[in-house]
């Protein structure tokens, strides 16, 4: 059995080099993400190209992820460390200018505008906090309530419902364009707030264009789960920001209800933000993150992310195994029967179905992880033309590798962020009985099967087939 939890991997100096991204994808990752924040657009496309280029020598998929920055507050600081002292009191101004311990310049026009007495501002993703004491025309006074280190632009977080700046932005927009061109198999929107904010990338639907991810770190993102669902491929629970937006406490059960939502939803979901945040300089993990990677698997995810710790850390690729590993043993004790029941309760029901085509379909999927339960098959065959099948059929765990066989290398690549999916590239040619012999040969010629072994299978009838609309129980071929 492989490892079913995917691993998305932020790429930065430490591990940009094709000699560190081809041990990267030794080590495990499935995903590589590309963040815009700090790098130019020509920057990102370079690094989409190099990935592909690697990635081209590995038999398997490689997805390529670019999140947006969105509307980001960011500070001015230069590359030595700036200490603000808890109980001292700054002023926080519009600009660029760089800041200092007593003046902290952000790039909002008219910040203390955006502002009221008593705001908590969370600098560095909660390295130093400040509170708002007063408001004047041209800048905010605040208290550092927590002190802290500040080097380069680190983040300023300012209460979600305090910014009018909508997601994505301008400049967002600007690398879509650019990221699109370049084939890119997902994006990232940060801040969204509804789901129509998703709508504003013009592109085409998956396959064809990117999968587009809802980054959950805002209240309004919190109240507005269903609309944002609807509009969007994916989710990532984005933990940095939102466990400063929300209560802290209140934060693990808020994870489980996105993933748990979003699972049901068919929407594969990222768990992301410090996940093995010491490994950027330590050699092992706290036994803190451990527990936090393992239960990010009992809660369902679909995927875990690395931020600083591939991007800048120390040894990326050790950081991968040691994911890899925690992620493994997790799955050895994960509760696979109890989730798909959870999930087939969660189903729509037949008479909420639209269509016949709908009805057809969920049948099909939710028959498909019963089969594995009832086989003990080690293996589960979606020939997918989309990809939805196998995301579909994804959502209720089973207990087996979904080997997704499908003619579209775009579509393999988006399968890369499907919980268990093995993606295959392969000719779907053929109908009935000659055509599923002939996908099981080619998926035991990759070494994914072996002869004579029961195998369930979700397939449409032939290539021109519309959906999935059949399922087959079949021994492999010899």
């Amino acid at each position: 059995m492989t490892r079913r939890t995917k691993i998305v991997a932020t790429i930065g100096p430490a591990s940009d080099s094709p000699e560190i991204l081809n041990q990267l994808i030794e080590a495990g990752v499935d995903v590589f993400r590309l963040g815009t924040a700090h790098d130019p657009v020509d920057k990102v496309v370079e690094r989409i190209e190099t990935i592909r280029s690697v990635a081209a020598g590995h038999t398997r998929p490689i997805g390529v992820l670019v999140d947006l920055a969105g509307p980001k507050v960011r500070a001015a600081f230069g590359e030595g460390p700036v200490e603000l002292v808890g109980q001292t009191t700054v002023k926080i101004h519009s600009g660029e200018e760089q800041s200092t311990d007593a003046d902290i310049y952000v790039n909002v026009d008219d910040i203390a505008k955006s502002l009221v007495e008593g705001d908590r501002l969370h600098m560095g993703d909660g390295s130093a906090t400040l509170v708002v004491t007063s408001v004047g025309n041209d800048y905010a006074s605040a208290t550092v309530e927590r002190g802290g280190l500040m080097r380069g632009r680190p983040g300023v977080h300012v209460p979600s419902s305090r910014l009018t700046a909508s997601s994505p932005t301008p400049e967002d927009l600007k690398y879509f364009d650019a990221v699109v061109a370049a084939d890119v198999d997902f994006v990232a929107v940060s801040f969204v707030k509804r789901g129509r904010d998703m709508r504003a990338l013009d592109s085409e639907r998956p396959p064809d264009g990117p999968m587009l991810i809802a980054k959950i770190e805002t209240q309004a993102a919190i109240d507005n789960l269903d609309s944002i669902l609807e509009h969007s491929d994916a989710i990532m629970v984005a933990r940095g920001d939102l466990g400063l937006e929300v209560s802290l406490p209140g934060l693990p059960a808020l994870q489980k209800n996105i993933i748990t939502e979003s699972v049901a939803a068919g929407r594969p979901v990222i768990t992301a933000t410090q996940m093995l945040e010491s490994m950027t300089d330590a050699p092992q993990p706290t036994r803190a993150e451990v527990t936090d990677v393992a239960n990010a698997v009992f809660d369902g995810t679909s995927a875990v992310m690395l931020s600083g710790e591939t991007a800048v850390g120390h040894d990326p690729v050790l950081v991968v195994k040691t994911m890899a590993e925690i992620l493994e043993e997790a799955e050895r004790n994960f509760d696979y029967e109890t989730w798909s029941l959870r999930m087939r309760r969660m189903a729509p029901r037949p008479d909420e179905e639209v269509n016949d085509t709908r009805k057809v379909a969920a049948a099909m999927r939710g028959a498909a992880s019963q089969a594995v339960m009832a086989l003990q098959s080690r293996v589960l065959v979606a020939v997918t033309g989309t990809g939805r099948t196998a995301r579909e059929i994804s959502r209720f765990r089973p207990r087996a590798d979904i080997v997704a066989v499908t003619p579209s290398e775009r579509v393999a690549r988006q399968l890369c962020l499907s919980w268990a999916v093995v993606p295959l590239v392969g000719s779907l040619d053929g109908t009935g009985t000659k055509r599923a012999m002939a996908i099981l040969s080619r998926i035991r010629d990759a070494g994914h099967l072996k002869p004579g072994e029961l195998v369930p299978m979700v397939l449409g009838n032939s290539n021109s087939a519309l959906l999935s609309n059949v399922m087959r129980i079949e021994n492999v071929p010899n």
